[in-house]
């Protein structure tokens, strides 16, 4: 009996153990309000799922070819009305910044960014979360000539 209540607690302790779920990142959702959203003019490039996995990833980083004299348009979303929290950043090829959605004066936070290219090459788009708590958004990048 003993060793039947013995099995029983740990098969039981294994079972619970695994049990711990994390909310999913339903970036899907945003992605497609975003290019329903989208400036007239600017066709659809692609679309970015931003991940922070609960705070396990600081920063993401996703490289794209820019053209030059083309007009990029990167729009941002969450659950949040005001786009609370959520950071981009677009380097050059050299690593040089050149636009951000966040107001370095008020700090706010801008749900896009338009970027007139002056030289053709990769670019990186990086976005970061300002707190764990909301840590899931969409991107969607789009340009016209």
């Amino acid at each position: 009996m003993k060793k039947l209540f013995f099995t029983f607690i740990v098969s039981a302790a294994f079972l619970f153990s695994g049990s711990v779920a994390f909310a999913q990142c339903d970036a899907d959702t945003y992605t497609s309000k975003l290019i329903e959203k989208m400036p007239e003019g600017y066709a659809f490039l692609k679309s970015y799922k931003i991940d922070g996995e609960n705070g396990a990833k600081a920063k993401m980083e996703f490289p794209y070819i820019f053209s030059k004299d083309s007009n990029y348009m990167i729009t941002l979303g969450n659950k949040e009305l005001e786009l609370k929290g959520v950071l981009l950043n677009l380097y050059d090829s050299n690593r040089k910044l050149v636009a951000t959605n966040q107001d370095p004066g008020s700090k706010k936070y801008y749900s896009g960014v338009s970027y007139k290219c002056a030289s053709t090459g990769v670019y990186y788009l990086t976005f970061s979360f300002e707190s764990t708590k909301e840590s899931c958004a969409a991107a969607v990048l789009g340009f016209k000539r």
